[in-house]
């Protein structure tokens, strides 16, 4: 489709309709030759993308100092490392002066500094009334910080088109996807050979108590029932629940306030998660069973991705009196500061 719009590939049918000159990142340096050095590619590619010789003379400074490989820009790139082959690339098509911006993944490869500039640079380019960036991408934190609207897409239809939070939340999966009961099975077990290799304590399941479906509010507590089996006598065995938010953002760890010892045998296991700091959304919880041994370095027992899924939905009372921006908020709400009028 991407292709279509770049118009790379032309469609059998139906009609596109665009407004304004359109630069596609595609797969960043396709055109570059090998042996060629960087400040020759350049040219080669700005001449491939649309930019006349005196554009590029124009921005020939910029374009290199935005890649942040002049020291090698005279170098055959043939010799250079993926990542500054991104850097390079994306320098250049970035530099095109375009309405409509088209990328796809081209952010995947490079070092962090570099990525979280193209992404900055990327939302200032955005938030100009005269472009649009259209960014294709299964990276959810990359399309929480770049986009504004979201349409997700499955095999060809439309699925959900609006509020980038609530269209990440259709990717991520919705209630149907959110069983109040698991059975832990290998596909839940960490790829971890020493966790695999110990089959002396496990997590075998995990119920949701008192929900038909695992949607609460955030003034809510979370019941859960777990089924666990050891095969031996342990002491002092503790739990950690890790949540992620639904773009699998690591957000927070709970951690239980006491230890269980444990004979041979099943074993049942109650919790109560508390949901007070965490806004609406989707959220995974991964389960990490340890025994304490004294040490501040814990000894891991098993594992279980993901432990489970759960839903928060929105209130409107004093509590919670704001439409909350997770884009630039966060998704968890701290303590209330303290105020005083002086």
């Amino acid at each position: 489709l991407l292709k279509i719009l770049s118009r790379i590939t032309a469609p059998t049918e139906g009609s596109i309709d665009l407004y304004g000159k359109v630069t596609s990142m595609l797969e960043v340096g396709t055109g570059f030759h090998g042996d060629m050095t960087g400040r020759e590619n350049i040219y080669l590619n700005g001449a491939i993308l649309g930019m006349s010789k005196a554009e590029i003379d124009e921005k020939l400074d910029d374009i290199i100092e935005f890649s942040e490989i002049g020291e090698f820009i005279d170098t055959p790139i043939k010799r250079y490392s993926s990542g500054m082959f991104v850097k390079l690339g994306f320098s250049v098509a970035y530099h095109l002066d375009s309405e409509i911006v088209i990328m796809d993944e081209v952010l995947a490869v490079g070092d962090i500094d570099f990525q979280q500039k193209c992404i900055k640079s990327l939302i200032e380019t955005s938030r100009d009334d005269d472009r649009t960036v259209l960014y294709v991408s299964h990276n959810m934190s990359t399309v929480r910080q770049l986009c504004d609207r979201c349409i997700v897409l499955d095999k060809g239809k439309v699925l959900f088109d609006g509020d980038t939070d609530q269209a990440i939340g259709v990717y991520m999966g919705t209630k149907d996807f959110m069983p109040t009961k698991i059975v832990y099975g290998p596909d839940h077990k960490p790829d971890d050979y020493l966790l695999r290799s110990n089959e002396s304590f496990s997590m075998d399941s995990i119920r949701i108590i008192g929900r038909d479906d695992p949607i609460y509010h955030n003034d809510e507590e979370i019941l859960l029932e777990m089924k666990c089996t050891a095969a031996k006598s342990y002491k002092d065995i503790g739990f950690r629940f890790e949540l992620s938010y639904q773009d699998g953002s690591k957000i927070g760890s709970s951690l239980t306030g006491s230890f269980i010892d444990a004979e041979p045998g099943e074993h049942t296991v109650r919790f109560r998660l508390p949901l007070s700091h965490l806004q609406a959304g989707q959220y995974r919880a991964d389960i990490i069973l340890f025994r304490f041994n004294g040490t501040p370095i814990e000894e891991k027992i098993d594992a279980v991705y993901p432990g489970f899924l759960f839903q928060i939905e929105a209130t409107t009372d004093k509590t919670n009196y704001l439409s909350w921006n997770h884009r630039y908020w966060g998704v968890i709400r701290l303590d209330d500061t303290i105020m005083e009028e002086i």
